[in-house]
């Protein structure tokens, strides 16, 4: 039934392909403009037989870039095979030979010819001067490229794969080309920048004197002088990575194994870190420890201590970074801790074990997999991290700031930050190998099937009281710093005038009303706006890829499944700061033109945030039985149809959840963001560092304050509805049963 849908509709889905194609060749400007596309200015400025507004078309009847007339025939051709049977093995012959070779000259053209003609040395001399050059790609170019991918998939479809399914082998290939180009093409990219030298050449001696740099590699700090940035960025991710495991493992332990009366209170204080912009808790740790700070000046008033700064450096950020990164820890362990079942801890306690000798045998080791997640992903961020080291690093170099500075620093040494890159995309990925080591082959399944009444038993008395004093005293110190972050807000001149004021707010959030009606007059309305605008375009496309993703890796088998997933994931084990260098790179010439617009902002947030909801998906379409899916199929629905009418329902709270965390993080991110904003298009985070940098601290913390009550009204209101989704279903049993 599968394959009789599919071939009824491959000869539509062809044919309206194909006049997108049309439109893309003959209606659409084929280069990026300048102004923006939806600002349809090009439209009074000469369109369409001024060049730069110019569809291709035009642009080969003018004598202009004939490298795009190859494309011509190929868009022809397809429309011959419409009339023949859909049986006929021509039919798929043409679809695949036109599209792989459309897409395939599409590409080759746009990296051989740049904005000074021939890229390669070996074309100029080969076919002489060239005598014109393009720009970046604009929507015309991707139209038509877009045309020739599904032609190609269409004709792949046609030819039987993956039971000849058009949607899925669709999926699969849209997939696999926008990691391709946004994943692995900057990555790439950003490798090969490492070797090139200062006459456009490639040296691997020129690699080799900067990746063996004592700034890097410096173990200075071991004689009492400074370490390289990469020692100092691995000490203080491993610092990191284990100690928020184990205070996340004590608050999951609180939560779960132990009377506390508060555990929703606790659960909302403790995750309130992850919709703060990631450096304000760096200033907080300022007003406390820095030199004005109100505990150093408190005993310095009562004991005569020398006011130091000892805050800046090492022990700052490390803080810093506990408090911001131990919410991730606590939300992957807190399932894990639930998760052990509470039978086998029984059976251990029926055998005579006690309490103790229970959870160090029993439940500890069936938490490995937790503990190496949640390892794992502390070590990340607090490799990724920019904005507290930035606050609070001083002397201490990590590379996410070295990366930073060799980009916009005065020296622009992109070889450099390519190679710093370099060195932390291998420390990441080494981070994610070892987990894979450690945790092995082993089992650790603890729930089947069979129901599983247990209930888990509480820790011995000789834990749970460490646990929660740990828990408490971290607690208040949080409550400590999101009050100081408040207070901060309203402080005129921390340290020297510290009279109450809404100055700082009315400076970035004033409004005026005048004969020209309301008038955003606040210097960081802008930065807010485009924000908001980043964060709405991007969480919906994040978590739109990031299902249909989850869907084709649950639902399909096709070959390359396991290559198809990593690929999708790998932009999860790369921080932030190397997405921010690789786009940097990759998409500041053509054929790829973004550099400066909202464009690169919003895809870089859909391919830094993609993996939460492919895992969401997925986990949500591991409790939908299959059997949905086969039933619609049979009924003769086609895997479209069954995808948006019987599996999308379903997934409502992974969608929710997915939306959540894509746009917090396009609210609140930094470290890929402060390497790709402009003038144009400056982020909430960006903004607050530069006042930051201009030690205008009350008016950084008073707009991240303001992002953070954004934050609480946006995640509250969708947290309602994915509860207000559960208590439905519930109700609605609950009557059915009665």
């Amino acid at each position: 039934m599968r394959g009789t849908s599919t071939k009824k509709t491959t000869l539509p889905t062809s044919f309206l392909w194909l006049i997108v194609g049309w439109v893309g060749f003959c209606l659409t400007p084929w280069y990026g403009i300048e102004d923006g596309f939806f600002s349809l200015e090009w439209l009074l400025n000469g369109y369409p037989f001024e060049a730069e507004y110019a569809p291709a078309l035009f642009l080969i009847l003018s004598g202009k870039k004939l490298w795009l007339a190859p494309l011509l025939p190929l868009l022809i051709v397809p429309l011959l095979v419409f009339q023949r049977p859909k049986t006929d093995p021509l039919h798929a012959k043409i679809l695949i030979i036109c599209g792989a070779l459309g897409f395939g000259w599409l590409i080759a053209q746009g990296f051989a010819i740049g904005l000074r003609g021939y890229t390669f040395g070996w074309l100029e001399t080969m076919a002489g001067p060239l005598g014109d050059r393009q720009f970046g790609m604009g929507y015309g170019a991707m139209l038509v490229a877009s045309a020739f991918l599904f032609i190609f998939t269409q004709g792949i479809a046609a030819r039987g794969a993956v039971n000849g399914d058009v949607f899925v082998v669709g999926a699969i290939g849209f997939v696999i080309a926008i990691v391709t180009a946004f994943v692995f093409y900057p990555i790439v990219n950003m490798l090969t920048s490492a070797f090139i030298t200062e006459d456009n050449g490639y040296s691997i001696g020129v690699f080799f004197d900067k990746f063996t740099d004592k700034r890097l590699w410096g173990l200075g700090c071991f004689y009492g002088a400074r370490c390289g940035a990469a020692w100092n960025s691995l000490i203080l991710a491993i610092l990191v990575g284990a100690s928020t495991t184990i205070l996340g493992l004590v608050f999951a332990l609180v939560v779960t194994r132990t009377g506390f009366r508060f555990k929703q209170s606790l659960r909302a204080l403790t995750v309130l870190p992850i919709i703060t912009p990631p450096f304000v808790i760096g200033l907080a740790i300022i007003l406390l420890f820095g030199l004005s700070g109100s505990i150093t000046v408190f005993f310095s008033d009562i004991f005569g201590i020398t006011p130091t700064r000892w805050v800046y450096g090492l022990p700052g950020v490390f803080i810093a970074q506990l408090l911001a990164f131990t919410p991730i820890a606590f939300l992957v362990l807190i399932g894990v801790v639930e998760g052990v079942s509470p039978s086998m801890e029984e059976a251990a306690q029926t055998l005579r074990a006690n309490k103790w000798h229970t959870f160090v045998t029993i439940s500890l080791p069936l938490m490995r997999p937790g503990l190496a997640n949640a390892f794992l992903l502390g070590f990340i961020e607090s490799m990724a991290d920019f904005g507290n080291p930035l606050v609070l690093g001083g002397n201490f170099d990590v590379l996410s700031t070295e990366i930073f500075f060799a980009i916009v620093g005065a020296q622009y040494d992109q070889g450099r930050a390519a190679i710093l890159a370099m060195v932390l995309l291998v420390f990441t990925l080494s981070a994610f190998y070892a987990q894979r080591f450690w945790l092995g082959k082993k089992s650790y399944t603890t729930m089947t099937g069979k129901g599983d009444s247990g209930v888990h038993p509480h820790l011995p008395s000789g834990l749970a009281i460490p646990v929660f004093v740990i828990a408490t005293l971290w607690t208040l110190f949080i409550a400590v710093i999101y009050l100081m972050i408040v207070y901060g807000s309203f402080v005129d001149l921390w340290g020297v005038r510290n009279e109450l004021t809404f100055k700082h707010y009315i400076t970035a959030f004033s409004i005026a009303f005048d004969d020209n009606g309301l008038r955003w007059t606040g210097s960081a309305w802008d930065s807010f706006w485009t924000t908001l605008e980043i964060a709405i375009i991007s969480a919906p496309l994040t978590a739109g890829v990031g299902l249909v993703t989850a869907y084709l890796l649950t639902r399909q088998n096709f070959a390359g499944k396991n290559a198809f997933e990593f690929g999708t994931m790998l932009s999860f084990a790369i921080p932030g700061t190397v997405i921010g260098v690789s786009y940097i790179l990759a998409f500041n010439v053509p054929p790829i033109e973004l550099t400066g617009t909202g464009v690169i902002l919003v895809v870089s947030f859909i391919f830094r945030n993609m993996p939460v909801g492919v895992r969401a998906g997925m986990a949500s379409m591991s409790q939908i039985d299959k059997s949905l899916d086969e039933s619609s199929l049979t009924l003769g629905a086609n895997s479209w149809q069954t995808f948006i009418n019987v599996i999308l329902p379903l997934l409502r709270p992974a969608i929710l959840a997915a939306l959540v965390y894509s746009f917090v993080r396009a609210m609140t991110a930094i470290s890929a963001v402060i390497f790709l904003v402009s003038a144009r298009h400056n982020m909430a985070t960006s903004y607050i560092i530069g006042r930051v940098e201009n030690n205008d601290y009350g008016l950084a913390i008073a707009y991240s304050t303001t992002l953070i009550v954004v934050m609480l009204i946006v995640v509250g209101i969708l947290q309602y509805l994915v509860g207000r989704t559960n208590i439905g279903r519930r109700l609605n049993q609950s009557r059915t049963n009665v």
